[in-house]
């Protein structure tokens, strides 16, 4: 399964503005509009920006363990399957792993030339297409 082709940076990077926006919609949904859209200049309040980041933590970390992608992957037709090609799912502690790699920004950005980031090589993982999680030939990097 080494040669297991990766998915675009182009549908990897919309999976995760909308796993983003996702997020702040149920931060948003949990602490009210106004403290969400505060005026922070004058009081910060880190609070909305936190648990923005532990709501995208913890539904990336669930999904991909339990439906093979976060909502963003799932809705970009992505999914992340082990490297091992053993096709089962990602267990849940490296998938938390991964996801708090990827808020720390710098793992996602340093890869591999097979297109896999120091999060996915950490957790062994490699996010793809559906139609490539589900056995096809694999598709040409769009």
């Amino acid at each position: 399964m080494n040669s297991l082709e990766t998915a675009s940076w182009a549908r990897r990077i919309l999976a995760l503005v909308v796993d983003w926006f996702a997020s702040s919609l149920v931060v948003v949904l949990i602490l009210g509009p106004g403290r969400f859209f505060a005026d922070q200049s004058q009081h910060p309040d880190p609070l909305p920006g936190m648990l923005t980041l532990l709501v995208f933590v913890l539904e990336t970390a669930l999904l991909v363990t339990l439906a093979g992608g976060s909502f963003g992957q799932l809705a970009t037709r992505l999914r992340v399957v082990r490297f091992d090609g053993s096709g089962r799912p990602v267990p849940l502690l490296p998938s938390l792993a991964r996801s708090i790699l990827v808020i720390a920004v710098i793992p996602p950005l340093v890869f591999r030339p097979d297109g896999r980031g120091l999060h996915d090589l950490m957790a062994r993982t490699a996010t793809v297409t559906l139609q490539t999680a589900r056995g096809g030939q694999g598709t040409p990097r769009d």
